[in-house]
């Protein structure tokens, strides 16, 4: 998971992210300085990351098919011992000598080695495909992140960068420099570090537990292999072309998972009621008996660290460092918004239980008068197709893989004024994934690479994201090194007969989680600290959110679709119904949304909770749907251990900011005017966190922002 790295680190700021590795032309810098001692370690650290198999510029080797288990472990270890040698000297320097030199900047250098040098250990869990290796990596982040617990606690370093801001004279220093100091000195109290030492030990134990809990957590989502068995005949409504994808098991019956390219689309189009709440039952009882009491402990020990720390509660002490800047802000957000989204839902809900009533005569099905929990995503899609004429198995056709990826990196490099060039000799963990340099198109100057790893298999991290593997920021040699980031997604893989075929909703994820790439590449900080998406977590989503936008515009579609079998672009009528259908459901998914970030700020203000009971009562009172018996969605909801704890309201509020920017800018003068894409990256993308949110936002829209936009977007009146 992304995590900002500072002495006195606080929470995690960024959203799946992990870090990477030092090249061998740092080598001499690495050592200057240091002990003899030091050099077994560091030519241990660079034993394998001296094998440079990878493109200049990429300090760290991603071919984890030639690391092993040991590797990890060795590497681990030598580069703990190389940032607590540097923290001890950091925390023994006479306070009456400390300087910008040997306190400040000494720590802005170690947190950007910290985000660099850890990737090529912490990454492999969610994308290696050797298990081995994955749990050895998962056992690194474990060491990892107790080892930057136990340096968020140095209360000798926090002395000493209090006592350089009470004793220097801070004019002549960038805001960026300024603004650093500020954080590492809060961040410190956030830590305890100005209470006594009872209570610094206490948070100290509460933190490190909360670490192992939380890589436990993922672990064991990402380890989860749950199958079901259907007939044909119990899979009646899929299509063809999907039956013949799925495997067969020993009794002839038909395998799928719980991974997104079964259960998204079964459970929107296949009829069978039984099937789909098979599904559905499965996919909320993933991992609960593992997770459940995970995440219980979780809640009791964040309120245990809110309490010691003088905070009200988890979400009071979170939300300080936010945009909305208390709960109670973020509950009037919710609750509003609930409020007025519930004439919209029930007038959806009342056409959804027609459908099904329509459906359950036609085939013989029970009839319950009321909608089931399996019943909601299979019947948003029903309306899509029947009250807007939107088939998206015919949608689909439009949009295969390699054509969709070709139109969107074209759309960006326009936007952005970029220069992709894909690196096709790059070694990376496995062969299906790509490697691309990024240029700038004006300058020419190199800014970084992505990784594209887009289809699902065994092990791999299950989601959409993208992790930060290498930070764009000023080194320790003064030179800027190159932002490098992994995309990982799970679409359906190509067969020998036909491409891979994405959906509508997996070509908007493909593009929103792409602006997060651009986010992490375009990014000009000084500071590993405010690099890329390291922002306010309630604005993180809304660089990417605003570009969203582009998959229900004619000249984008046209650009990312061509039919697999013929190459005709995607047919301006169904242009036209894609965008009316966007408005569709409205009502439905954001109070679904409004669900997730009441439970999360439920949980985390009352400080402990039985989460299967809350969830259900929450999922009841707010949208009347009941949930199904004995089963525990938040047990599988990994933002709650992944960093989103007590922010999930992240995505609506950011959302509100990310309609206003496409609204007032890119809408009113063009949506692929460079001119304006410019102006957006320079304003909103290449600050990263080094100004405040709302500062980005008034640099870009020339004003404060408002809600306007974002309430259209969703069929309300401003």
């Amino acid at each position: 998971m992304s995590v900002v790295y500072s002495a006195f680190r606080s929470i995690p700021l960024v959203s799946k992210t992990v870090r990477a590795c030092p090249s061998t032309a740092n080598f001499s810098r690495l050592l200057k300085g240091s002990r003899k001692s030091e050099s077994s370690f560091i030519c241990r650290l660079l034993s394998i990351t001296s094998i440079m198999p990878t493109p200049q510029g990429i300090n760290g080797l991603y071919d984890f098919r030639k690391v092993t288990p040991d590797d990890i472990e060795k590497q681990t270890d030598a580069l703990i011992h190389r940032q607590r040698t540097a923290y001890d000297s950091i925390g023994s320097t006479p306070l009456d000598k400390v300087t910008y030199e040997n306190v400040i900047k000494h720590l802005a250098d170690l947190m950007a080695e910290r985000a660099t040098l850890g990737s090529p250990l912490d990454f492999p869990q969610h994308a290696a495909t050797d298990k081995a290796v994955r749990e050895a990596s998962s056992k690194a982040e474990q060491k990892l992140e107790e080892f930057d617990v136990e340096m968020s606690m140095r209360k000798d370093i926090f002395d000493r960068v209090v006592a350089f801001r009470d004793t220097v004279n801070m004019e002549g220093f960038s805001d960026e420099q300024k603004r650093l100091i500020e954080k590492l000195i809060l961040h410190g109290k956030r830590n305890g570090l100005h209470l006594s030492e009872e209570i610094q030990v206490e948070v100290k134990k509460i933190k490190k537990r909360m670490s192992e809990l939380s890589i436990q957590f993922q672990r064991n989502l990402n380890e989860d292999n749950t199958k079901l068995f259907f007939t044909q005949e119990e899979l009646a409504g899929m299509p063809d072309d999907f039956i013949n994808e799925l495997s067969q098991g020993e009794d002839g019956k038909l395998e799928v998972t719980m991974k997104y390219p079964h259960l998204f689309p079964i459970t929107k189009k296949c009829r069978v009621p039984d099937t789909r709440r098979l599904m559905v039952t499965a996919s909320q009882s993933k991992c609960m008996e593992e997770n459940t009491p995970i995440l219980e402990e979780l809640i009791t020990l964040r309120q245990k660290q809110a309490d010691l720390l003088g905070y009200k509660n988890h979400a009071a002490y979170i939300v300080e460092e936010r945009m909305a800047k208390t709960p109670k802000t973020v509950a009037q957000f919710l609750s509003s918004l609930s409020e007025k989204l519930q004439p919209l839902w029930q007038q959806e809900k009342a056409v959804m239980l027609n459908l099904k009533k329509e459906e359950c005569e036609k085939y013989n099905y029970e009839y319950s008068g009321k909608l089931d929990f399996w019943d909601f995503r299979y019947y948003m899609n029903q309306v899509e197709e029947k009250m807007y004429a939107v088939d998206q198995n015919e949608v689909r056709q439009y949009f295969p893989l390699e054509q969709v990826t070709s139109g969107l990196l074209d759309i960006y490099q326009t936007l952005l004024g970029l220069q992709f060039t894909q690196e096709s000799d790059a070694d990376t963990w496995h062969e299906d994934v790509k490697l691309y340099r990024v240029n700038d198109t004006k300058t020419g100057e190199h800014m970084g690479y992505f990784f594209l790893d887009l289809y699902p298999r065994d092990g791999k991290f299950g989601h959409a994201a993208i992790f930060p593997l290498q930070p764009s920021c000023i080194a320790a040699n003064g030179e800027r090194q190159v932002a490098v980031c992994a995309m990982m997604c799970n679409f359906t893989k190509p067969t020998k007969d036909k491409p891979a075929l994405l959906d509508h909703s997996e070509v908007e994820t493909y593009f929103h989680e792409f602006g997060h790439v651009m986010h992490h590449i375009c990014s000009r900080a000084a500071f590993a600290m405010f690099a890329g998406t390291r922002v306010e977590r309630d604005f993180l989503e809304a660089p990417s959110q605003m570009l969203e936008n582009w998959v229900w515009e004619k000249e984008p579609l046209t650009l990312m679709s061509g039919h697999y079998q013929t190459g005709v672009k995607l047919p301006d009528e169904l242009v036209v119904k894609l965008a009316k259908s966007r408005k569709a459901n409205a009502g439905g998914f954001n109070l679904r949304q409004i669900i997730l970030g009441t439970f999360d700020q439920t949980i985390h203000t009352r400080g402990q909770a039985d989460t299967k009971s809350l969830f259900a009562q929450t999922y009841l009172d707010i949208i009347g749907i009941e949930p199904i018996p004995n089963t525990n969605m938040p047990a599988n909801f990994g933002h709650l251990a992944g960093g989103y704890d007590a922010q999930y309201y992240g995505y609506l509020w950011s959302e509100v900011f990310s309609m206003d920017m496409y609204e007032s800018c890119f809408k009113k003068e063009g949506i692929l005017n460079p001119v304006v894409g410019a102006e957006y990256r320079k304003l909103i993308l290449q600050p990263g966190g080094s100004k405040d949110a709302a500062v980005l936002l008034r640099d870009f829209l020339g004003r404060d922002p408002t809600h306007d936009a974002f309430l259209r977007s969703k069929g309300l009146q401003a």
